[in-house]
């Protein structure tokens, strides 16, 4: 907000220009009970003391490199090559990252290029729109795609899906009128017969998350031809690592792909910010929301680069609008831009490798301790699993966090009936040593955390 030194005559002379009194007068039309004027604010400090308050706030934070980290769920800590960060700290690029005038920034539009086009090769689909501000709005975009193409009003939504996504799914069908519907999983997985039973021909897409939000992978093909057998189309919330790793979504038959593009590059800083991706067949390339960046020549036959197919509200009438998106993020997308390429889809499968493996030995060494278990022990998994503890989750992390260790994520937040389920991640930054002191903290803290009372039957 920029700061605007009006004086007091100043105030006076525009408020009559509008016919009005008083500066509260500008607010009546917000209902009195959400008009506070009575905050208690503290009293004016001079820049020193404001300073050194700053300061003494500041240094209550603990960074995460001060912890071994075991939490995923959707951030992660991975490494970050030192050429991202110098190459977006260039100031012509975060000074003026949003390309407003876009044929003269060339520069800009071309790393957007770049970006798009490192997304469909990971991604293994046509074309990537310019970027999203995170995974959750680009899958929410995407279910606003469907319901454009299909002109159906219902979306049938994995309940392995990262749940804070299926609350921003659900916060834009709220406005939009689109009925959100969710699909049971069964021991972590989707299962085609779950898909039959509940995508019917009214519904506009099946969207699926892999890994799911329980860190569970599976074969989705069959899930997806259930989907188009019943004019659906199917949407994929997409890990970039598993991307380079696993089947592709394209290849597995998916319309559209999304997700959010932190991992690469981007840290897990107070959880933004993050940068969104959404690619998709050529068929659907005008229903897409957002800017993409084309590839053509100028009049004297030199590469150049222009934003195209531009179907959104600042270009079109409204009502004809794809999307109210109309900007990307285009700094966090060069960050993910400049790690892709420096890492190569080798290097991409390699860190998938190595953090799978950490969490498979992770595993095994929790497993064997007395009462703990995997929760889907049939399913597979990569970098993340979920740990059954014999004990409350979030006791066994409140613990562990004395002890230096972040042990993952207690899902009893998102569901009462997994209080004792922990969402524990491993990334190429957890060190063998590292695994050692979780299972140790383990070993040590869990006697102390009271277990639950052991119910008697006469």
């Amino acid at each position: 907000m920029a700061y605007l030194p009006n004086s007091d005559s100043d105030r006076a002379e525009m408020l009559a220009a509008v016919g009005l009194a008083a500066t509260d007068d500008l607010f009546t039309s917000i209902p009195a009970e959400l008009r506070d004027p009575s905050i208690d604010l503290p009293a004016p400090l001079a820049e020193q003391d404001l300073v050194a308050e700053l300061e003494r706030l500041a240094a209550r934070n603990r960074p995460l490199t001060q912890f071994d980290n075991f939490l995923g769920a959707g951030v992660y800590r991975r490494f970050s090559p030192a050429i991202v960060r110098a190459s977006i700290s260039r100031p012509e690029f975060y000074s003026a990252y949003t390309p407003y005038q876009a044929e003269a920034s060339q520069g800009t539009l071309q790393t957007i290029f770049e970006f798009q086009s490192m997304i469909c090769a990971l991604t293994d689909l046509d074309v990537s729109n310019a970027s999203l501000y995170d995974g959750a709005t680009a899958a929410a975009e995407a279910m606003v795609m469907a319901v454009q193409a299909t002109n159906r009003d219902r979306i049938a939504v994995a309940d392995t899906v990262h749940p804070e996504t299926l609350r921003v799914l659900r916060t834009f069908a709220e406005g939009r009128r689109i009925a959100v519907d969710v699909v049971p999983s069964r021991d972590g997985l989707i299962g085609a017969a779950d898909v039959a039973q509940h995508v019917t021909t009214e519904h506009a897409a099946l969207l699926l998350q892999q890994p799911s939000f329980l860190g569970t992978v599976e074969d989705l093909a069959e899930l997806v031809e259930v989907a188009h057998a019943r004019g659906a189309l199917a949407i994929c919330s997409a890990d970039l690592f598993a991307c380079a790793a696993l089947t592709p979504p394209g290849e597995m038959g998916f319309d559209i792909a999304v997700g959010d593009g932190q991992p690469l590059g981007i840290p897990a800083s107070f959880g933004g910010p993050h940068v969104g991706f959404l690619a998709t067949r050529s068929a659907l390339v005008r229903r897409m929301p957002g800017r993409l960046v084309g590839m053509t020549v100028d009049h004297r036959g030199r590469r150049a680069y222009t934003l195209t197919l531009q179907a959104r509200e600042q270009h079109i009438r409204r009502e004809h609008a794809t999307s109210n998106i109309c900007t990307n993020h285009a700094l966090m997308a060069l960050a993910a831009t400049v790690y892709m390429a420096q890492m190569g889809s080798g290097g991409m499968r390699a860190v998938a490798n190595v953090s799978t493996q950490r969490a498979h030995h992770l595993a095994a060494q929790l497993t064997a301790l007395d009462g703990f278990e995997l929760t889907h022990p049939q399913a597979s998994f990569l970098w993340e699993f979920v740990l059954r503890c014999p004990v409350d989750a979030d006791g066994v992390a409140a613990s562990l966090r004395g002890r230096g260790v972040i042990a993952g994520l207690p899902l009893g937040r998102f569901d009462e009936s997994r209080r004792n389920d922990l969402l524990v991640c491993c990334t190429e930054m957890t060190p063998p040593a590292a695994i050692d002191r979780y299972v140790n903290a383990v070993r040590e803290s869990v006697a102390t955390v009271q277990r639950p009372p052991v119910a008697v039957h006469a």
